[in-house]
């Protein structure tokens, strides 16, 4: 039997949303904004597709590593926003068509990709209402290591007017209502119908920026090709060009299938051309691909030398964070460590003072080559907390016990995704003496079945997509989202004479990115 294609998927699933015609904000009694899942949660009570307001989900207390002890005062409070996944969705370095061979590779093509700049806009004015002492962007702000991209995700995050409309004023691209072809969902004529929706998404766009300091962390689409392969004279000079390919040619879908996903590879099926059906876009020399150096020196600017991006951060008055990039540099999507990373960590542990510690990265440890040389490190020390980030797309909450008496490893989903949600933090006192890490979803400012609200439209398609959406499960459990951490007894680090402001790691950690082939 074929793979059944997204538009014949989306017909059953989308059938009630369609006949409610562009669900309206009356169809579910207009529901009010959505916000913490303390408070609300948005489900889809009866299958049919369409979101709406139910109970709040509490906090469950999770006592694998500690007792269950009563929360005091709290200590700090961050907010973690991860892959992002700003995209130019009418970029010729697009490679959507590459969904024809199933989940080797992800989502190359979202329903909702012209909306992502919308959700992250709704996302930013969230996280402001909740106040945190800082905020953690947990890696993957763009989507193909582009200039563009990174410029708007910036201004998004910074504050300030997008416009993710590149090449040619007006939508060009696969969803436009002309392609045939049923692989993509095409707004105006596709269930649910959201007719002018793409002249919408591409006019300018207004965010508030975050009010609480902002940290990156690198991802690996952040300087990685479609997050698998560095750039190259090749991979740029299609970015920048003018043929968008919507349709490969069986017979290059089948050499596609066996290719492994290196720079020469790559190169060489972009010199022999890529042939298939294909569109002609206006060209745009700021969909340019960047360079690591490049974008680690806009990220964070002051960190050169074409450094990793590691260094550490106070969050109040009682929690560093260490932030470790382990992205590679050559191609592979896996995180790598390196001795630069273990050295950097190191420094950043002696330098932290008498302070409790949360690390952030992108890629999980688990399933990072050279992870456990990380966890040899921080199972020694006491002060740990937590190990944050991003990466999956999925929530996921488990401990990890120690020889100091364990922490936790928390993997957030995405907004580009559904559930589209970030996740609070807070350090808390417990009765004892100890501390536990409290930590939720929310829901970012789009409004369901609301024709008025993009970043809304954005969330109900990402809940339709039969690769990202409801099927995938990436919300995870009620253990994954809404939980009180217990952590042992004893930490009792002293209020710590901190730097003013976030610091670089010491020179001598910020060696060069090993290559895929190496080993710690």
């Amino acid at each position: 039997m074929r793979p059944r294609t997204r538009r014949e998927l989306l017909t059953g699933a989308a059938a009630a949303a369609l006949l409610a015609g562009c669900g309206g904000a009356g169809s579910r009694g207009g529901a009010a904004l959505p916000g913490s899942t303390l408070a609300r949660t948005l489900v889809d009570p009866d299958g049919d597709g369409l979101l709406s307001a139910g109970p709040g989900v509490p906090l469950l207390d999770r006592t694998e590593l500690a007792p269950r002890a009563r929360a005091g005062r709290v200590l700090t409070t961050l907010a973690q926003v991860s892959d992002l996944h700003v995209r130019d969705a009418q970029s010729p370095g697009r490679v959507a068509f590459l969904d024809r061979l199933g989940p080797r590779l992800g989502s190359a093509f979202r329903w909702h990709e012209a909306l992502t700049a919308h959700a992250v806009a709704a996302t930013v004015a969230a996280v402001n209402t909740a106040r945190p002492d800082a905020v953690l962007v947990t890696g993957d702000l763009v989507d193909s290591a582009q200039r563009n991209e990174l410029e708007w995700a910036l201004t998004l995050l910074r504050g300030g007017t997008v416009r993710t409309d590149s090449g040619a004023p007006g939508y060009q691209g696969v969803q436009q209502a002309s392609i045939a072809d049923p692989l993509y969902y095409r707004p105006d004529v596709d269930a649910p119908r959201h007719p002018g929706l793409l002249a919408r998404a591409t006019a300018p766009l207004r965010s508030p920026g975050l009010h609480a300091p902002w940290h990156a962390v690198l991802g690996n689409h952040d300087i990685l090709v479609q997050g698998e392969v560095a750039p190259s004279t090749r991979t740029r000079a299609a970015a920048t060009g003018d043929r968008l390919l919507v349709t490969p040619s069986q017979a290059l879908l089948e050499e596609l299938r066996g290719v492994t996903l290196s720079r020469a590879e790559i190169d060489r099926l972009l010199a022999a051309g890529l042939d298939g059906d294909a569109i002609r876009v206006a060209p745009d020399a700021a969909r340019t691909q960047l360079g690591a150096a490049d974008v680690v020196a806009r990220l964070r600017p002051g960190h050169g030398g074409g450094a990793p991006l590691d260094y550490m951060f106070p969050a109040g008055d009682r929690l560093q964070v260490i932030v470790l990039d382990l992205v590679r540099r050559d191609a592979g999507s896996d995180g790598l460590v390196t001795p630069a990373t273990l050295a950097a960590l190191q420094a950043a542990l002696a330098a932290a003072g008498d302070t409790y510690i949360l690390v952030a990265v992108h890629q999980p440890l688990e399933g990072t080559r050279g992870g456990a040389s990380v966890y040899d490190v921080l199972d020694a020390d006491p002060r740990v907390v937590a190990v944050l980030a991003g990466h999956t797309h999925r929530n996921a909450i488990v401990p990890r016990r120690s020889r100091a008496g364990g922490y936790w490893l928390i993997t957030s989903a995405s907004i580009v995704d559904w559930p589209q949600q970030w996740r609070a933090l807070r350090l808390v006192q417990t009765a004892g003496g100890g501390v536990a890490l409290e930590t939720w979803m929310a829901d970012h400012t789009g409004r369901p079945n609301d024709e008025s609200s993009l970043a809304g439209i954005a969330r109900d398609l990402a809940f339709l997509d039969p690769q990202g959406g409801r099927p995938a499960g990436a919300a995870g459990t009620h253990a994954d989202r809404n939980v009180r951490l217990h952590l042992p007894a004893g930490r009792r680090p002293r209020a710590p004479r901190r730097p003013a402001t976030p610091r670089a790691l010491p020179p001598a950690a910020a060696a060069g990115r090993l290559g895929a082939g190496d080993t710690v």
